[in-house]
This record gives structure tokens, sequence and C-alpha cells, in this order.
């Protein structure tokens, strides 16, 4: 059964709160499912918001980097950090401007990011941000050798206070408004994988692997 998690109140969404969930397995599988995060954080009163791409391991969510950027070299100390992730589903056309909409799935995590330091925990972060987005290629591929390894930083932030927002369905018009003459209903959006392309210097007789052609996002 999925675990249930009480919002606290910089967690609780207030705009349309029927659309709010606070289980683990609606964040869970919003996370797995996306690839990029926006990072939020402030450095002297200065906001950042970069976006990357993060790996899930359990409860914790894994970020990586160059060690000299300045998000990993500011939030490696504890800098309280938001974390956004989006998911466009559909663009919502409803007869008036008004209430147009998106059908989306999107998580909000709060809370301090800290520097891996266990090399086999940071092994196994990187590890996890590779499969997250390709499954399959981390063992097909060259391993991080030690030099890289030191020039990349790994973050941990515990997904511990965190809310999802999720929006399904066509619009919603105001009753007025239905009889107005114009289209309306939703434009279903998805991401589709194409053909692949050889890198120039490949080898033409290495075939494709299958997690390549066979690759998709669900």
């Amino acid at each position: 059964m999925s675990e249930t998690q009480m919002p606290t109140a910089r967690t609780r969404v207030v705009r349309e709160p029927h659309r709010a969930a606070y289980d683990r397995e609606t964040v869970y599988r919003i996370l797995d499912e996306a690839f990029i995060c926006h990072v939020g954080f402030a450095v002297d009163g200065q906001p950042y918001v970069i976006p990357t791409s993060y790996g899930r391991k359990d409860s914790n969510l894994y970020i990586h980097g160059s060690a000299a950027s300045r998000m990993l070299r500011n939030l490696k100390d504890g800098v309280p950090v938001c974390v956004t992730v989006t998911l466009l589903d559909g663009l919502v056309l409803a007869r008036s401007v008004f209430n147009h909409s998106m059908n989306y799935r999107s998580v909000v995590i709060l809370g301090q990011a800290t520097l891996v330091e266990d090399p086999e925990e940071k092994l196994a972060a990187l590890r996890a941000l590779s499969e997250h987005i390709l499954p399959g290629r981390w063992d097909d591929a060259r391993q991080p050798n030690e030099r890289e390894l030191k020039q990349t930083h790994v973050l941990r932030l515990p997904i511990e206070e965190f809310s999802a927002k999720v929006r399904t369905g066509p619009p919603i018009d105001d009753e007025e408004d239905y009889s107005f003459p114009t289209w309306a209903g939703v434009i279903p959006l998805e991401m589709r994988a194409g053909e692949p392309i050889n890198e120039p210097r490949l080898d033409p007789s290495r075939p494709v692997p299958p997690y390549v052609t066979e690759y998709r996002r669900d």
C-alpha cells in the first residue's frame, strides 16, 4: 500500500486542492517517468533555478554535475532547495480563453541536498541516474574512471516533504459558454523516441542495441 504523506504548510496545495496528491506511489510514478527537474535555491539573496537530470533510488533523489558548477558548489553544504518536476500531457482548449488549461502531472520536493561522500553510494547514484534515463546503458558503456569521479559531485535529497498535483480530463467551461460556437477539447501530447542516428565514427557493422531500438518512455 502506498504511504500517504501529510502535507506541510509549505507543500499543501492551495489552488485547486482537489488535484493534489500526497502519496509516494503517485510522486514516484511521476519522478520515474520524467527526465528533467528544476532545482531552485538562493545564494546571497539571489534566487537561481537550474534544470538538470536526476535519478531516484528508494526515497532519495540524486542530482549530479561538475564540482565547479555554482549549483553543486552551493548545495553541497546543505542549502535549502525546491525541486520541481513536470510532465505535460495535453493542451486543454475551452470555449473561453479564461478557462483554457493543460493536463499535467507535477511534483514539488522541499529539503536540503547534501553531498554524497561514500564512494559506493556515489557510484550507485550515478548508475541510478544513467538507468533512469536509459535502462541498460550503464552496463554497456565505459564506467566512470577515478578522474571523472573526482570531477563530479553527487547530491542526495531525501524525498520527505513533497506534494504532487495532477490535472486530467476535458475543459470545464462556464455554463453560459457551452453554446459558444467554437471547438473545445484536448490536444494530447506525448514524448516519442525517433529513429536512432549512428555516431559518425561508429563501426557500421555494430548493431544498435535493443534498449535503443525499443526505447520508449512510460
